[in-house]
């Protein structure tokens, strides 16, 4: 084993056993190499591997911190699984009393010969009736639409996770370079990693990213394809203005690269266009209704162009990714009664009323939201480090998200976290935000004392 790991398997026992504590800040490589003996080029292998291993986080500017979260080696991916604190704004999962319409057009469904074409097995390509539903979906709820998706463009996933390993394995090869924003959805970083993709972080500000970045990384090394959530971006919130989306379409067409569109959350706001609109010719739109209608809802589907058709509905049916038809049809079913469509009013109805909700419990700290969104990026106070941050809401039994768990580059994350509003109640969640605001007026040694 090389020398570097030796020392890293060390440091990761002392972060274990506990003297090594959340928060607390190692030495500066130069430093380190110093009091060990150590090149330091080898105290900065150290210290990458630290990062690999999801135990450290770098802050620009700051040093390299404990990470609160000591999980196994491995990706860094909160969001996958609940959380364990009883105040969940980690995960975000949506739900509003109109939820209830969906039972009523289940009920049609259960007579034996409905039922019994509904489960039969059913393709990437799914149904004619579920891409027409599904291309409604795509388009949005605006009046006119945003823009008017293909029903023949619209191939189906088990679940919005899928649809991305769907599209990027189509796109990317092995070994391939994906350009991200620097700040990305943490589920694109694990499937990445499984499919052997190498991320290439991509300048953002609050609105996404910025004019220039894409060719800045294709300039580096050619890049196979680029991801991006133009609109509602997670986590930052923002969405690209239209002079911005515009630019950005003209130089992935001058750069002839691909683009994977992650509109997950973008029923929140369909009065945007979507980057598939300007670019219908070299842009994967990736959906799923998990947000939009239910969590335990998460059949995925994506526009895909004619060039790409063949090669993504490969990849889902070699991944084992394709759809349930019984939820195929449900879909279809719910869009036709009207059901999707007063679900999404309501759910824009009630992130709005949570957005104003945390606006007022948070003032006077450093906010990135959208009006509409579900989640709120906060850059912390000067006193606070995201990781010691997230321990001590954590001993208020609070759960919230680092900004590591959203860095493409592990050793440039910012002093900030995410905070979902979408899974309390409403009364939870604003003793919550209270909690989160009392903390951030006091100081790491009086909160974590």
């Amino acid at each position: 084993m090389d020398d570097y790991r030796l020392i890293a398997d060390e440091i990761s026992t002392a972060i274990t056993d506990g003297r090594l504590r959340p928060g607390e800040q190692l030495p500066t490589q130069r430093a380190f190499a110093r009091s060990r003996g150590i090149a330091a080029s080898t105290a900065g292998r150290v210290y990458r591997e630290l990062a690999r291993r999801g135990l450290t986080t770098g802050e620009v500017g700051r040093g390299t911190f404990v990470r609160a979260d000591q999980r196994a080696p491995g990706p860094y991916v909160p969001l996958a699984e609940p959380a364990g604190a009883p105040v969940d704004l980690e995960l975000n999962y949506p739900a509003v009393p109109e939820q209830s319409l969906l039972g009523t057009a289940l009920a049609p469904m259960l007579r034996a010969d409905a039922l019994d074409a509904a489960l039969r097995p059913v393709g990437a390509a799914g149904t004619a009736a579920a891409r027409h539903a599904f291309a409604r979906l795509a388009s949005g709820s605006g009046n006119p639409p945003s823009w008017q998706a293909s029903p023949e463009d619209v191939l189906f996933a088990g679940s919005g996770r899928q649809a991305v390993a769907g599209a990027l394995s189509a796109l990317v090869p092995p070994g391939g370079r994906l350009g991200v924003e620097a700040l990305t959805y943490p589920v694109v970083k694990a499937v990445a990693q499984r499919l052997g993709i190498t991320l290439v972080p991509m300048a953002v500000d609050e609105h996404g990213i910025l004019p220039g970045a894409a060719t800045t990384a294709h300039r580096g090394a050619p890049l196979s394809a680029v991801y991006l959530q133009p609109r509602l971006q997670n986590p930052l919130g923002g969405s690209l203005p239209p002079e911005r989306r515009a630019a950005l379409a003209d130089e992935v067409r001058r750069l002839d690269l691909p683009v994977v569109e992650d509109a997950i959350w973008s029923f929140l706001r369909p009065d945007l266009t979507p980057l598939a609109a300007l670019l219908p010719e070299r842009t994967i739109l990736v959906d799923s209704v998990s947000k939009r209608l239910a969590p335990g809802l998460t059949t995925g589907f994506a526009i895909v162009p004619s060039a790409f058709r063949d090669r993504m509905a490969a990849a889902l049916r070699s991944g084992g990714w394709t759809p349930s038809g019984f939820a195929l049809e449900a879909v279809v079913r719910w869009v036709g009664d009207g059901a999707v469509a007063a679900v999404e009013a309501a759910k824009r109805a009630d992130a709005t009323a949570r957005q104003l909700l945390a606006r007022e419990a948070l003032a006077g700290q450093q906010l990135r939201s959208d009006p509409c969104s579900y989640y709120l990026w906060w850059e912390l106070p000067p006193a606070w480090r995201a990781e010691t941050f997230v321990a001590a809401a954590a001993r208020e039994s609070i759960a919230i998200t680092p900004a590591a768990a959203f860095a493409v580059d592990p050793r440039v994350t910012p002093s900030a976290v995410r905070v979902g509003l979408a899974s309390p109640p409403v009364p939870v969640l604003a003793h919550a935000l209270g909690t989160l605001a009392r903390i951030a007026r006091g100081t790491p040694e009086e909160m974590l004392e």
